[in-house]
């Protein structure tokens, strides 16, 4: 399997010594949000006080802007919305700061090389309205995301085959299924002459028996967007606390300062070197947040 290795875009130069947290920089599934993917006061309210101490805060996450929109707007503050794993970043109110598209010949000949797996694929792009997830078999992916399948029906389409959908460049192709159902189409992306074309980015819940694989342009994952985020800011990566419980993080926890991991996180995560915080049923983005806070006040770069 690889991802995105390459180079993120150049930050701020970095001092040596440790930085006070200017940026946080958190997932929302499995992190921001409660088991029963509902936003705590405790975490909202500790994000409003970051906020209000003059930390600039993103939520980095592999859901689709559309679907994580509803969730910064919760906030009642602006904020950063790295989505799709970092291809599209947007501001809460919807201005667009960069997108990174996965060209349509990738993605066709991705849908080639995975044409086995077309019942667990989903195509996304970047618009709102049906048509912005297309799938091609509907009913399996209904059995394995069935939450998912029913948040995104308004915007669901069926087209037979996927690649009659690619009128235009896709934001990502999305894989879902068991952990035992995604080893198949992990071995073929893990093919060498994907190199260059294609990044894929893993999530897993063991618990849960779930594995989503994201297909999105070569370069572009949750690290890229918060450091090109970072940079635009003028904020050293240093400077970043980035939270996060799944492998899809993980590029982004190694390139950040203060990297935190929660407690709900697979013991992989857990024992990668990273402070840990509370799980996602205590609030545990809440607690890592008061602990930035009690660094001192932040100047604006």
């Amino acid at each position: 399997m690889f991802s995105a290795r390459t180079p993120p875009p150049s930050a701020v130069a970095e001092p040596a010594a440790p930085l006070p947290v200017r940026l946080i920089a958190v997932d929302i599934d499995g992190t921001l949000l409660d088991p029963q993917f509902q936003l705590p006061p405790a975490n909202a309210a500790a994000l409003r006080r970051a906020h209000e101490r003059g930390l600039d805060v993103a939520l980095v996450t592999g859901r689709r802007h559309g679907s994580a929109l509803p969730i910064a707007l919760e906030l009642g503050f602006p904020v950063c919305l790295i989505s799709s794993d970092g291809a599209v970043t947007r501001t809460s109110d919807g201005a667009l700061f960069h997108r990174h598209l996965l060209p349509r010949a990738a993605a066709r000949e991705l849908l080639h090389r995975l044409r086995a797996c077309r019942a667990h694929t989903a195509l996304i792009f970047d618009r709102d309205g049906p048509g912005t997830v297309v799938v091609e078999a509907r009913a399996l992916l209904t059995a394995r995301l069935a939450r998912w399948m029913e948040k995104n029906a308004p915007v669901l389409a069926d087209v037979a085959p996927l690649e009659d959908a690619l009128a235009e460049d896709p934001v990502q192709i999305m894989l879902a299924g068991t952990i035992a159902e995604m080893r198949a189409p992990r071995v073929v992306l893990a093919d060498a002459d994907l190199a260059g074309l294609v990044t894929v980015l893993r999530t897993e819940y063991e618990a849960r028996d779930l594995c989503i694989l994201d297909l999105l342009a070569e370069g572009c994952s949750k690290g890229h967007g918060v450091a090109r985020f970072a940079a635009s800011r003028g904020v050293p990566l240093g400077a970043v606390m980035a939270i996060g419980d799944n492998f899809n993080d993980l590029e982004m926890l190694e390139l950040c300062g203060h990297p935190v991991v929660m407690g709900n996180a697979c013991a992989e995560l857990r024992g990668a070197g990273f402070a840990v915080t509370l799980p996602n049923d205590q609030a545990g983005v809440a607690a890592a947040v008061e602990r930035a806070l009690t660094s001192p006040t932040p100047s604006r770069g």
